[in-house]
């Protein structure tokens, strides 16, 4: 392995993270006009911000065309072969979906849906532990109101797990 590719998967690694934190910012920067029916939406020019501050060499619209080029890559990583894993992050996958008969809702007359093709994403245990802790502190929010404590609204926590000591595999050479 080249010295240098190990320093690139060492960047980008250090950069997901800084990019989680920062993203995490913009969330309580927005807490204010949070309505929960909506939730916080981060947007792809949130991301290229955030991004772009950090590498201080990037502009922001630099960075907008490498974010650009991550994202067309990936969907053809889907288009061609049907399957893209990224290490520590989850697994996009194209499967088909049969054909079937739906209701049309207006008018509640039989309508045939035709087969067609849909990418699914099953998220990497990092991310499945991270949304599962939602669900915790939702619950301890849940027993903090039913014993009468007073709640305050919940802060976005910075990333518990620290960055993997040693690369893991990029999208663009694994072969599996």
């Amino acid at each position: 392995m080249l010295h240098n590719d190990l320093d690139s998967r060492t960047e980008d690694t250090r950069l997901f993270h800084v990019v989680s934190q920062k993203c995490a910012r913009v969330y309580n920067d927005r807490k204010a006009n949070f309505r929960p029916e909506l939730g916080v939406r981060v947007t792809k020019k949130d991301i290229v911000r955030t991004i772009s501050e950090e590498v201080e060499k990037l502009t922001q619209q630099q960075t907008k065309e490498v974010v650009q080029k991550t994202f067309d890559a990936i969907i053809e990583c889907l288009v061609r072969d049907g399957r893209i894993e990224l290490r520590n992050f989850g697994v996009f996958e194209v499967k088909p979906r049969a054909a079937r008969k739906a209701r049309n809702p207006r008018t509640g007359e039989q309508v045939e849906v035709p087969r067609k093709h849909v990418v699914t994403f099953k998220p990497g245990k990092t991310m499945e532990a991270r949304v599962r802790e939602l669900d915790e502190a939702e619950a301890r929010r849940q027993q903090d109101l039913n014993d009468g404590k007073k709640l305050e609204p919940p802060a976005a926590t910075p990333l518990e797990t620290p960055p993997p000591s040693s690369p893991q595999g990029r999208w663009d050479t694994d072969q599996t």
